[in-house]
Order: C-alpha cells, then structure tokens, then sequence
C-alpha cells in the first residue's frame, strides 16, 4: 500500500510563494512518475506538473508554467511544488498523485495515477 502525505499548504497574498511537499511510503518511490493536482471550489480536479521517475523532465499545465517548479529527492522519497508568483486564482485543495505504470512517462490525465494524497489547501488572497 502507497501512502502520500502532502504538506507545506497555508493562506498567502498574491505574489507570495509557497513550497508544497509530498512525502511518499510504501512503494518504491524512485521507479514511479509522481504528479500534482489541484482542485479548486466548485470545480474539477485538474492537472498541474508531473515529473519522471528519475526528474529529468517535468511538464507543466499552461495556466502554471514558468511559475510553479516541480521537482523531486529520490532519496528523501519526496516530491515537491514550488509556487512562486501566486494568484488569486491558484487557490485550491493540492494533490500529490503516484503514476500507476513503473517507469512510466510524463501524463495529465488523472485515471494513470493510482495513488493519491489526502490534500492539502492553498489560499491566495488577492
């Protein structure tokens, strides 16, 4: 069984910057492409960055690129969101999601993540 514990959620101001963690157990983390999501009030969940199993390519929503950096420690078995730039409009419940294929590339859509964490809230206010 995978557990994912994401942390590092808070209330900012637009143009602030927060660092979201993903703390993953129970599989071997190294061999799976890990991604985020958000869901925000009122709307489906949607995609944000993935990155591969070993980081050496991410890719990343437009709504989010060039301002969220996702990254990855291997060893720490952690995955991380860098959020700088904020806006009003990123506020949402974050995600942290395990690829269900080993090894497998880059994707968007939800149903290829297996495992999922329990969450954890962004609030920007404007």
């Amino acid at each position: 069984q995978v557990q994912l514990v994401e942390s590092g959620g808070g209330l900012v101001q637009a143009g602030d910057s927060l660092r979201l963690s993903c703390a993953a157990s129970g599989r071997t983390f190294s061999s799976y492409a890990m991604g985020w999501f958000r869901q925000a009030p009122g709307k489906e969940r949607e995609f944000v960055a993935a990155i591969t199993w070993s980081g050496g390519a991410t890719y990343y929503a437009a709504s989010v690129q060039g301002r969220f950096t996702i990254s990855r420690d291997n060893a720490k078995n952690t995955v991380y969101l860098q959020m700088n730039s904020l806006k009003a409009e990123d506020t949402a419940v974050y995600y942290c999601a395990a690829d269900r294929h080993i090894y497998g590339s880059l994707k968007r859509d939800e149903r290829e993540y297996d495992y999922w964490g329990q969450g954890t809230q962004v609030t920007v206010s404007s």
